[in-house]
């Protein structure tokens, strides 16, 4: 049985404004809100709903992508000023992430 994410509820202080962000930088579509949320198509299977809330816990979210994808996202990091790091406990050192043969960065 092959089972796949559908999709999830992202919380964020201001839900449209949060999409068009991720939209943005990992170089997706955003249609605007759909209902109460702000939906983003990750692919054929995924989408993030982008919520408000008011508070909420850290959440923690990790994409597989190739090099090409990975280059052309981190340009666009870069080219915002967003401070990025290599691990959830440096995010701000500047530095990639090379741990298993890939490539990673948490901003």
């Amino acid at each position: 049985m092959a089972i796949t994410l559908n999709h999830t509820i992202v919380p964020a202080h201001d839900k449209e404004a949060s999409a068009r962000f991720f939209a943005d930088i990992f170089g997706l579509t955003y249609d605007g809100p759909m209902g109460h949320f702000a939906p983003v198509r990750v692919n054929d299977a995924l989408t993030l709903d982008f919520d408000n809330r008011d508070r909420f816990e850290s959440h923690h979210y990790a994409f597989h992508v190739n090099d090409a994808e990975f280059d052309a996202m981190f340009d666009r990091i870069k080219a915002a000023g967003i401070a990025y790091g290599s691990g959830p406990r440096s995010s701000e050192d500047g530095q990639i992430n090379t741990r298993r043969g890939g490539r990673g960065v948490y901003f």
